[in-house]
């Protein structure tokens, strides 16, 4: 999962990054409120954790340029110092989805942001199972399956699936998948991403699947279902 932290406060937001790269989160942190809605705009993000007292831009404001522009779906965690009804009330009109009062404890965190996205994934638009061929994956369970196996796979080989099947076929660039399965701040060698898809391959025909990773040359890969596979 692919998270952007907005934080003005340095040391904070080093720290709240280094927590949520050791949770499992892909995190890319930025300070003010213009580099967020930059952010939004360039990259998929899955959620952001938004503070309010930012330098230029107060927090509810850029909570309402994300919910009317790139941000319109994406599950918004609101942290702030403002203990008041009335500031709680504002940010969720705004259209927080939901809302930590400083200070807070960093599995709170993690939980609340588990449940945004999964309230997220359950939203009518989304699917519920990604499928491709014997290929079944639940988002919301974070679970693959091969008929009646399930897939004993790392959270990278997790977000490298997702994404392919997200793909139903097509070829899915190679920078594009390093960008959804990285944050930019995270360090990550050249092979890293042709790592996760060996294991991936492993996992899949240990299970049996006959679904397989072609990798197309200088593009990026794709999965391949029996049915379109070169005889």
């Amino acid at each position: 999962m692919q998270v952007l932290l907005v934080e003005d406060h340095d040391e904070l937001r080093d720290m709240l990054q280094a927590h949520l790269l050791q949770a499992g989160f892909a995190a890319d942190a930025v300070r003010c409120g213009l580099d967020a809605l930059a952010a939004v705009e360039a990259a998929p993000y899955d959620a952001v954790i938004l503070d309010l007292g930012l330098p230029d831009l107060d927090g509810v404001e850029v909570l309402r340029r994300l919910r009317a522009g790139p941000g319109a779906s994406l599950p918004i965690l609101v942290l702030t110092a403002r203990q008041s009804v009335g500031d709680r009330v504002q940010g969720l009109d705004a259209g927080a989805d939901d809302y930590l009062v400083k200070p807070f404890d960093m599995l709170e965190l993690d939980a609340r942001l588990r449940s945004i996205t999964r309230r997220t994934e359950r939203r009518p638009e989304a699917p519920r199972l990604l499928c491709f061929g014997d290929l079944r994956f639940d988002p919301s369970a974070r679970e693959a399956t091969v008929g009646e196996t399930t897939l004993a796979l790392t959270r990278r080989e997790t977000a490298l699936l997702e994404e392919l099947l997200r793909g139903g076929g097509r070829t899915m660039v190679r920078d594009v998948l390093e960008d959804r399965l990285y944050g930019f701040a995270e360090v990550f060698t050249g092979n890293a991403l042709e790592a996760t898809v060996s294991r991936l391959r492993r996992r899949l025909a240990a299970a049996g699947s006959a679904v397989a990773v072609e990798t197309v040359r200088g593009i990026g890969y794709r999965l391949l279902a029996p049915s379109r596979m070169a005889t």
